[in-house]
């Protein structure tokens, strides 16, 4: 019987060096040293860009015309500029009526009111009620009053850039007896599009 339990005992002891023989091997193998190198640290800022489209008046004159007859026109100098820290894609103009129900001014699109943006290579000059271009002048958009329409190249599409631009309200020579004793409210609105998402 004594045989027995010490052979059963030597074997339990066996087994308990086996395993810890195990766990030795297993830590003994974090124990390597092994070669690193690192490169320099490569100093990065990353910053979103700024959408920022504004609109003043060199001159500041209301906007308002009375009295109007066919052939005549209401003209305002200002300057449109990219205030921002991008380049734009597109800008465009709304000019919306405001008043309900519309007026005839606004509704015929033919013989109404009809609507001209125009930019000047040198500043405009508002004399009284006229506004004149002493530098290269060029269209940058065309239509009836009630419009939402791109403007065509315009230099502020690029950061930091200006148009002097002369908006004009013009009521056709065409415009009958059908036109008197009307008016129309509008709202001007440019809306810039940030330029086109790509790799930087």
């Amino acid at each position: 019987m004594r045989a027995t339990a010490t052979s059963s005992t030597a074997r339990k002891v066996i087994g308990s060096l086996g395993v810890l023989g195990a766990a030795a091997a297993v830590a003994g193998m974090g124990t390597f040293g092994t070669f690193t190198d690192s490169t320099s640290a490569v100093g990065t800022t990353i910053s979103s860009g700024t959408v920022d489209i504004d609109l003043t008046q060199p001159v500041v004159m209301p906007f308002t015309a009375a009295g109007l007859v066919p052939g005549d026109s209401v003209t305002r100098a200002f300057t449109l500029k990219n205030a921002g820290t991008t380049d734009f894609s597109s800008i465009t103009l709304d000019s919306t009526p405001t008043n309900s129900p519309q007026s005839v001014l606004t509704t015929d699109i033919t013989n109404g009111l009809q609507l001209s943006v125009k930019s000047c290579s040198t500043a405009y000059a508002q004399n009284g009620n006229a506004v004149t271009c002493s530098g290269v002048e060029k269209t940058l958009l065309t239509g009836p009053a009630a419009v939402s329409k791109t403007l065509t190249s315009p230099a502020s599409l690029v950061s930091g850039q200006s148009d002097n631009i002369a908006i004009t309200y013009t009521l056709p020579a065409a415009a009958g007896n059908g036109f008197q004793g009307k008016s129309a409210d509008l709202s001007l609105v440019f809306t810039a599009q940030q330029r086109a998402a790509g790799a930087r």
